[in-house]
């Protein structure tokens, strides 16, 4: 995980270090961690471990990553046979492919940064029968390891065609989708040095599913977070492949040769959330500025918005809230507004801000709309730049009492009604399962309000089954129909 290498020190000079605040340890078989000057053998190795000094943070390398050490290596009776320190330099290899000894790469995945330790290791996790130069035939042997730094190595695609090394931790959870908008930097390079692609200072943006470049590009940004910093090692199927790419002569970049193997360095700097309200690509919603809180707006919410609505030619037809003008408020899902505005609104928190580009199936459809500042053509696809001013949710049906429950249930199937008259048949729908929550029998209801609560549920299911019906949901009618049987039924034992 991208640390940056430390100085090594002498761990010969370590002492006990036994009134450091303990820290979670590594996980040998669920035992508690090591104490400085204990010593464990090793999930069952024959390997032991002599803790010499205690680490920062939780976090310990994995086989594949590159750890980056000090070591000095002794036989029992102290002679030395290796040493980094006798050269200063620190080493970097891969752990698991066994470069120093086998047992030693075992032993790392138990460290974490900063951490010194003693290494026994037996001859099968040493150098066997075979030995090697200052090591006897069939040795046990000890290592003394300060742990510095190491890079995770991620292979991208599992077929080892994108190696990422991660040079700097990102500070954010989130990692980016294919939906999502990016801001960029990176450095193309052929395996000579050449640099054959870089972006300007201040980086470039572009959406993940529209690729850049090279597929290596996406692919490697949707498992970063913002702020990290990798470098790619990209084999020619993810880069320019059999084709190579012609020199960019406007920007000094010579051209890639067929079948070019690429090292990139790249750094996410940051990117925008984009989210497909619908479902079905009809409208997308990228968030600009996060809202406050975790809460959303949801349907029914009485919602206060500002907005600059524009045509994709940038014509402005229509703003409420800016430039000294009045803020426009609404229900959700009441069809006050455009359906895409209607359901974004319904997504938003309070604060946010985000950049809606509105299909007309949600939009205005094939009709040409008289808008404030402008004619909205048929079929116009619209862009909304949004922001939530402010939001009251519908009260939730346990806040209320009995006959606000029963209030506000007739209310949603009168919506309901008026829905249905108007042939919107799904929106009707909606609004008396809504009905139904507020009276479901769950609800504790007193017993001269038990009549009108059930006459209530059944009337709603009913029309709620014709609203079924109407469209084609011949399994929902028939589930409907059912949970009023089943009330008949309770009402006749």
């Amino acid at each position: 995980m991208g640390e940056e290498k430390g100085k090594g020190t002498n761990v010969s000079l370590i002492q006990d270090e036994d009134d450091l605040e303990e820290e979670p340890g590594e996980v040998i078989e669920s035992a508690p961690p090591l104490k400085v000057g204990e010593e464990r053998e090793l999930v069952s190795s024959g390997i032991k471990k002599k803790l010499l000094k205690k680490g920062i943070s939780w976090e310990t390398p994995e086989f594949g990553d590159e750890a980056t050490v000090h070591y000095v290596g002794t036989l029992l009776d102290g002679t030395k046979f290796c040493s980094t320190r006798d050269n200063v330099e620190p080493v970097t290899f891969k752990l698991g492919e066994g470069q120093v000894a086998k047992g030693l790469d075992h032993g790392i995945i138990t460290m974490k940064k900063g951490e010194c330790a003693l290494f026994t290791l037996p001859p099968d996790f040493g150098y066997g029968a075979e030995g090697r130069d200052g090591v006897p035939p069939d040795s046990v042997i000890q290592f003394e390891l300060e742990l510095l730094s190491w890079i995770t190595v991620v292979d991208i695609c599992k077929d080892g065609g994108i190696i990422k090394k991660i040079i700097e931790k990102g500070d954010m959870n989130e990692r980016p989708s294919d939906l999502d908008e990016v801001l960029v930097n990176y450095q193309l390079a052929l395996v000579d040095g050449t640099i054959v692609a870089k972006t300007l200072k201040e980086g470039i943006e572009f959406y993940v599913k529209d690729g850049h470049l090279c597929s290596a590009l996406s692919k490697a940004l949707i498992t970063m977070k913002k702020g990290e910093k990798v470098k790619l090692i990209v084999q020619p199927n993810y880069a320019f492949g059999e084709k190579g790419r012609d020199a960019i002569a406007a920007y000094g970049f010579p051209d890639v040769p067929p079948n070019s193997v690429l090292n990139i360095e790249l750094e996410l700097v940051s990117f925008k959330s984009v989210i497909d309200v619908t479902g079905d690509s009809k409208v997308f919603k990228k968030i600009l500025k996060e809202g406050e809180a975790a809460l959303i707006a949801n349907e029914g919410a009485v919602v206060t918005i500002s907005y600059t609505a524009r045509l994709e030619d940038g014509t402005v037809f229509e703003k409420k809230g800016v430039d000294g003008g009045q803020p426009l408020q609404f229900i959700t899902d009441e069809e006050q507004v455009i359906p895409g505005l209607d359901r974004a609104a319904a997504t938003m928190k309070k604060g946010e801000r985000a950049l809606l580009t509105i299909s007309p199936e949600y939009g205005f459809g094939s009709d040409v709309a008289e808008r404030d500042l402008s004619v909205v053509p048929p079929c116009s696809n619209l862009v909304y730049e949004v922001e939530m001013l402010d939001f009251i949710k519908e009260k939730a049906p346990w806040k209320l009492n009995s006959q606000e429950k029963i209030d506000a249930a007739a209310k949603k199937k009168e919506e309901g009604n008026i829905f249905f008259k108007s042939g919107k048949y799904q929106q009707a729908g909606k609004k008396y399962d809504k009905a139904v929550d507020y009276v479901s029998e769950d609800e504790p209801f007193g017993d001269d309000e038990q009549k009108l609560v059930k006459a209530l549920r059944i009337s709603c299911w009913l029309n709620g089954a014709a609203c079924s019906l109407k469209l084609n949901d011949f399994q929902g009618a028939i589930k409907l129909c059912s949970k009023v049987s089943c009330q008949a039924c309770n009402k006749n034992l």
